[in-house]
């Protein structure tokens, strides 16, 4: 039984949950506690009376603690890449590789505790002298989504402590063990107790125990449109910072200059890798018309060879989909996309293998414009629609008109023209020749609309959201 970790604790509570593979229904990777109101209680009780000392821990504490935490991260990344495979169905190779991305965004964050800086400035009257510094804000909750178990919690949790704060930590009930294995870790890293709380749970119990209670400072969270919106209500209307990162119907443009194949390798990296199921996915292509009969007929031969399959053998290319809903969801905007007029040219069948599992051949829609709910809504899965444009300017015009604006990217041998696009894209990240999913971790992340809201992640610009700024005036 995994339980929670609560006040330098392992504490367990009634309710709990299996954790089941998507690639094989009949393997339970684990089983693990549900948190009560009164343990999300606890925690935050833990954390507000740990906070005032770990406000005002060295650099130093914080750096040994984050560098324990990525060292042991890299150094088991096989390990729990294949623990994070089993439970969210991504293929090995990819988990394995988040693990090792989550390690690095610890050591990068340990960095950052010896390099805080402020401000020293002559005060406009005589005499005095003005300090600029910042301050961490102090208990903070973090939601975290299922598609990223491990790498979201890291580019959330690692600031956090980094800068001085106190965290609550829940992750997806969906995916605990990556979630459990991360805050083991951090259970052996020398935080003093109650600096770091792991509450195990169903969002409808623990998100608005974090949300409603007046120690909880801030807010950080990453997830649906819908439950995001709510909560930007209900924290902001009791006076919480709060950080939001929503989603994104991204969409990566194929100009008639593009070099085809660098086209075809950027849109299946970022329509179907990770089975889709990332808010950076690119499943708007927009291509314009010289180039888009050839491009359409050979993404469909690749598309087709994609060999989906268990997400721990070595030949997968794309794994499950997380589970039931989402498999019932992609099958549903098949359906929807199909009734709009758009032509499915590949896939979007589930699929049958040699373990119970959820499935799903990557589906490439054609003839698909603009206004189509396949082309408008994020589906969090391997399904892409390609839209045609007439020119360049066409292309962009159809590229912003979407109420997200995440990420997006172009493909194109024109300087000018990618340089247009960086500048008129409305996206708070933009490619050029390169896939829309897949950041570096010491450069900032978010988008623009109704992707998200608030600060940035990851980076120095961590420190906008998990910090508060303090002028000091001092008379000579």
């Amino acid at each position: 039984m995994h339980k929670n970790w609560i006040a330098g604790e392992w504490v367990a509570s009634q309710n709990t949950q299996q954790n089941l593979n998507p690639s094989d229904l009949s393997d339970i990777v684990g089983e693990y506690v549900r948190a009560s109101a009164a343990d999300v209680d606890a925690a935050i009780g833990a954390a507000s009376q740990a906070w005032p000392a770990w406000s005002l821990s060295t650099p130093q504490q914080r750096f040994d603690a984050l560098d324990f935490i990525g060292s042991e991260l890299l150094a088991r990344k096989e390990e729990l890449g294949e623990l994070l495979a089993r439970e969210e169905g991504k293929t090995r190779p990819e988990a394995i590789g988040e693990v090792a991305r989550a390690g690095q965004i610890f050591k990068f964050f340990a960095g950052e505790t010896l390099r805080a800086a402020g401000e020293f400035l002559p005060s406009v009257r005589p005499g005095l002298n003005v300090e600029i510094t910042r301050e961490p804000i102090g208990v903070v909750g973090i939601i975290t989504p299922w598609n990223f178990p491990i790498a979201i919690p890291a580019w959330k949790i690692a600031p956090a402590l980094a800068y001085g704060n106190c965290v609550i930590f829940k992750p997806a009930d969906l995916v605990p063990g990556s979630a459990w294995a991360l805050a083991e870790i951090i259970s052996r890293s020398g935080l003093p107790a109650g600096v770091f709380n792991l509450v195990m749970g169903r969002g409808s119990v623990v998100g608005p125990a974090l949300v409603e209670d007046p120690r909880v400072h801030a807010i950080t969270f990453t997830g649906s449109v819908g439950t995001g919106n709510q909560l930007l209500i209900d924290a902001v209307s009791r006076h919480k910072k709060v950080q939001l990162e929503l989603g994104g119907k991204n969409p990566f443009i194929v100009l008639d200059d593009a070099d085809l194949e660098v086209a075809l390798d950027c849109t299946i990296q970022g329509a179907f890798y990770s089975t889709g199921q990332r808010c950076t996915a690119s499943s708007r292509i927009i291509v314009e018309r010289g180039i888009h009969d050839r491009f359409v007929e050979e993404l469909a031969k690749r598309t087709s060879a994609l060999r989906v399959g268990h997400a721990l053998r070595s030949e997968t290319q794309i794994g499950p989909v997380a589970d039931a809903s989402q498999l019932e969801q992609d099958m549903e905007y098949v359906a929807i996309g199909q009734r709009e007029g758009a032509q499915l040219l590949c896939g979007g069948e589930r699929l049958q293998r040699d373990t119970e599992g959820f499935f799903f051949s990557p589906a490439v829609f054609v003839n698909a414009t603009n206004d189509m709910r396949i082309a408008r809504e994020e589906i969090f899965g391997p399904v892409a629609a390609i839209v045609r444009a007439d020119d360049y300017d066409h292309a962009l015009a159809l590229a912003n008109d979407n109420e997200f604006g995440l990420s997006s990217g172009i493909c194109t041998q024109s300087l000018k023209r990618a340089t247009h696009f960086k500048r008129h894209i409305q996206a708070g990240m933009t490619m050029v020749n390169v896939a829309t999913a897949g950041v570096d971790y010491h450069v900032p992340f978010g988008g623009r609309k109704g992707s998200s809201y608030g600060p940035r992640e990851q980076g120095r610009y961590a420190q906008e959201f998990f910090t508060v700024v303090k002028t000091a005036y001092t008379a000579a």
